[in-house]
């Protein structure tokens, strides 16, 4: 049996965790992981690409040219595990017995609940690279990747070589890579080796890793809606030794959180996220990002996983010590690394082409303000109420239970009607309240 060990609001969160929402809820949503302290990046890229293996070209604009001991194959089990510590949840406690408890409790806060915490053109096809101005930078292999590094002159040129070389780079993709050319990008692309990745036993691409060290803390997301058909989502989870990571160029919104909702949600919760991030979503014109969580790595309340391990946070990336001190950037990426303090802060972006014309830009900040997408389910006590206090108890839940119907409809837009017929609530009210919104509500609604 569960037991409430969390009785004041001054003891932080408290609960347990029943549920939560990660980034497999949504349809092409893809996870970027970046470890960055100073100037300093690693970033990892989990591949979401559905087609023929054959077909997968990844093309990254990055600030400087990237060498083969700067590239590593990560693995897909640490950014789930980043995923499931730091995703949205949903959290229960369960009534005490209110004929148990001291005259001296509050039972209209009793039955209130937990408190809420935080409510290219044909006519190149012919021209050497040099003509096409494109310059090969480098070129080496990682595991099952073939990797290019490239520099270019002009947008219309970098297609054609692309698109020349093998890449399945879609048509008209030079209006989207003119903005790196011209900022002086590198590109960063990668195919795969389809003998290397059947000896794997190739089912899933496997994460790419790359570090560097650049004053720009940006994320280009503009290559990414080169062949999209509608809105897309990216999960970022931002790892730092000082605080939050914050946006520079969009306004970052914190997702609705700590609010009451029914019983019923914890066997659809899927669902329930979903649609509450689409209101949300929709009630800011599609045009901003939302902080999901921020905390430290090493502590949670209430934790949807165990807190990352020193070896899963090295290979999320994380290369600076207990202290912050930060380690070299181009390791081999094997080498020992003690335990780390790294705070995460989880963005998610919903985009489209009009809505985010531009790529991401980032901060770090000293920020180490605690903040959790949280849904709160109540249980009521079940048992014998037939005490004084039992009967100020049940007068006080039914409020509790419209309270929680409205909150849910309010965050979702889903029917008040169908959240009703969904809830257990009381079949025959007290006189006193046959007139009441809620009872109202109830026999409106039959």
């Amino acid at each position: 049996m569960l037991v409430l060990t969390c009785a004041t609001q001054a003891i932080a969160f408290c609960g347990f965790y029943v549920g939560g929402a990660d980034a497999k809820l949504f349809n092409k949503a893809s996870q970027v992981v970046i470890a960055r302290n100073g100037d300093k990046t690693i970033l990892t890229m989990a591949n979401d690409f559905q087609g023929a293996i054959k077909d997968f070209a990844m093309v990254v604009p990055v600030p400087v040219a990237i060498k083969r001991e700067q590239v590593h194959v990560g693995k897909r089990s640490t950014i789930d595990k980043l995923d499931a510590f730091s995703q949205p949840r949903l959290v229960e406690y369960f009534d005490p017995d209110p004929c148990s408890i001291a005259e001296s409790v509050n039972l209209d806060s009793l039955a209130g609940g937990v408190p809420n915490s935080q409510s290219a053109p044909a006519t190149m096809a012919k021209k050497s690279s040099a003509e096409l101005g494109v310059t090969v930078e480098d070129r080496f292999k990682v595991n099952e990747y073939e990797i290019v590094i490239l520099s270019a002159k002009e947008s219309n040129g970098l297609e054609t070589w692309l698109q020349r070389s093998g890449y399945n780079i879609p048509k008209g993709a030079s209006e989207l890579l003119s903005p790196y050319i011209k900022q002086k990008l590198k590109f960063f692309v990668a195919k795969i080796n389809i003998k290397e990745f059947n000896k794997i036993g190739g089912k899933v691409l496997r994460p790419l890793q790359i570090a560097y060290q650049s004053p720009k803390f940006m994320l280009p997301i503009r290559l990414g809606m080169i062949n999209s058909r509608g809105e897309q989502d990216l999960v970022v989870y931002v790892l730092s030794p000082k605080g939050r990571a914050e946006l520079t160029n969009y306004r970052t919104v914190k997702i609705p959180t700590g609010t009451e909702i029914p019983e019923y949600v914890k066997s659809e919760f899927g669902s329930f996220y979903k649609a509450a991030f689409q209101k949300v979503y929709e009630r800011e014109q599609k045009k901003v990002a939302f902080l999901e969580y921020a905390w430290d790595t090493g502590n949670c309340d209430p934790c949807s996983s165990e807190p990352p391990t020193a070896t899963e946070l090295k290979d999320a990336g994380v290369f600076w010590g207990n202290n912050g001190e930060s380690m070299p950037v181009n390791p081999s990426f094997r080498r020992p690394m003690p335990a780390s303090n790294a705070f995460i802060t989880r963005i998610h972006v919903r985009y489209t082409r009009d809505k985010f014309p531009e790529d991401l830009m980032f901060q770090e900040t000293g920020n180490q303000e605690n903040f959790q997408g949280r849904y709160v389910m109540n249980h009521p006590f079940k048992g014998n109420l037939s005490c004084d206090a039992g009967k100020k108890y049940q007068q006080a839940l039914r409020p509790r239970l419209e309270q929680a119907a409205s909150n849910l409809a309010n965050l979702t837009g889903w029917s008040i009607r169908d959240i009703n017929s969904k809830i257990d609530f009381p079949t025959v009210p007290p006189k006193s309240d046959a007139k009441s919104p809620f009872w109202q509500n109830i026999w409106n609604n039959k």
